[in-house]
């Protein structure tokens, strides 16, 4: 009998991936995107899972609009935090695995390396705050929950998603030949949502749990990772490099929140490949949704 899955968020560039490799490994998945299931509805988060009976649920959905929190911060607990409560409750009665999806934003940036999993968390802002309180809900109704940080996702779904991604954006521009200033002095870990979403899944089938990093690989500037996408598209851009202090956002934002994937490297599972291949991975992959 095939394993049973839910993957919450189903639709994003996350929860595609994750229900295509689930299915490829043989489970029974069950999607739910927002309008689906409400994750703030308790009761209702509880009879979907009591009647699917799941083995594990994937919450990838998130509110994720950064500065948009600011000023509705309590849309954005109710969604990262509260929500994650009620999935972590409905999992409990169950008796379902948790695997739920976190942020390097949890970190304020200030090391200048790469974070591990026992670097102290420190949230800049509304959005930051509530995607941590997440992290904690889940740890405090669940015995053996799995939390995954991850930082910049990127994936070819997001060629069709209402927000899109970072890469998509710099192409875009490109094509109109505007002339695209990207920040140089913050630095992330871009991650590829189809290998986010394998990793994420072979931790879990090897029993494991606890906070793990899943990033992109590499630490990179936000500028130097535009640059490779136009040279790894062959696309021409009028790219000049720029500083935080031209774009005032009404969140602040960690200058250095890349990811160091030190458990992920010891537990065996594949190493994440460097962001080059994953760029180029993701142009091919998006030509199904041109």
């Amino acid at each position: 009998m095939a394993k049973r899955a839910i993957v919450l968020g189903a639709h994003g560039q996350l929860g595609v991936e994750l229900c295509a490799e689930l299915g490829r490994r043989g489970y029974e998945v069950k999607s739910f995107g927002r309008a689906a299931l409400n994750i703030l509805d308790r009761e209702k988060v509880e009879r979907a899972f009591a009647a699917f009976d799941p083995f594990v649920v994937f919450n990838a959905a998130a509110y994720n609009q950064v500065d948009v929190a600011e000023r509705e911060p309590l849309a954005a607990f109710e969604a990262n935090a509260l929500g994650v409560r009620n999935i972590a409750l409905a999992c409990r009665q169950s008796d379902a695995r948790l695997v739920h999806f976190s942020t390097d934003y949890v970190f304020d940036g200030m090391l200048g390396r790469p974070y591990v999993e026992t670097d102290a968390t420190h949230p800049l802002g509304a959005y930051a705050v509530s995607k941590l309180a997440g992290e904690l809900y889940a740890q405090a109704y669940l015995d053996r929950p799995l939390i995954v940080r991850t930082s910049g996702v990127f994936g070819p779904v997001g060629l069709k998603t209402a927000r899109g991604n970072f890469p998509e954006l710099m192409l875009r521009l490109a094509s109109q030949g505007k002339p695209i200033r990207v920040v140089e002095d913050h630095v992330a870990s871009p991650t590829y949502s189809p290998l986010l979403a394998s990793r994420a899944i072979d931790l879990l089938e090897r029993g494991l749990e606890g906070v793990f990093h899943i990033g992109g690989g590499q630490p990179i500037s936000w500028f130097a990772y535009a640059r490779l996408v136009f040279e790894k598209a062959g696309v021409s851009a009028n790219l000049t490099p720029t500083d935080e202090s031209e774009y005032r956002t009404d969140a602040r934002r960690p200058k250095y929140s890349a990811l160091a994937n030190a458990r992920l490297n010891e537990s065996g599972v594949g190493p994440m490949p460097p962001l080059s291949e994953a760029v180029e991975a993701w142009l091919t992959a998006r030509k199904q949704y041109l």
